[in-house]
């Protein structure tokens, strides 16, 4: 069965949260994440085709930095795990500093090959 997934995403092993960007509520937490879009983990349904304003807040040495950006609900299924939900979102032009992120999360994320001792 061929895969729906054109973008290549890097799963995280620790979820950074998205906030409503015009009530900032929670809505759930990023899944899974690439330059065009990002996988929402929610505990409530999010409807399919709508767009929503999102705000990621990452805490740094400077204080919380906002990444603020919208995005459009592809899809919205059940997870595996009771009571929580999974939704595709594709971004309606990323901001430069959400492509900064998701660039520095590949990278952290990422193996990287040693140099050869001399």
């Amino acid at each position: 069965m061929p895969s729906q997934r054109r973008i290549e995403r890097h799963q995280l092993p620790y979820y950074l949260k998205v906030f409503n960007r015009i009530t900032d509520k929670p809505m759930g937490s990023i899944g899974n994440v690439s330059l065009d879009g990002l996988m929402l983990i929610s505990q409530l349904p999010l409807l399919v085709g709508a767009r929503f304003d999102m705000r990621l807040k990452i805490p740094g040495q400077q204080g919380v930095h906002f990444i603020d950006f919208s995005a459009t609900c592809q899809w919205c299924r059940e997870d595996v795990t009771p009571g929580s939900y999974d939704s595709g979102f594709a971004l309606v032009a990323p901001p430069a500093d959400y492509v900064e992120m998701v660039d520095a999360l590949r990278y952290y994320f990422s193996f990287h090959s040693m140099a050869a001792s001399a």
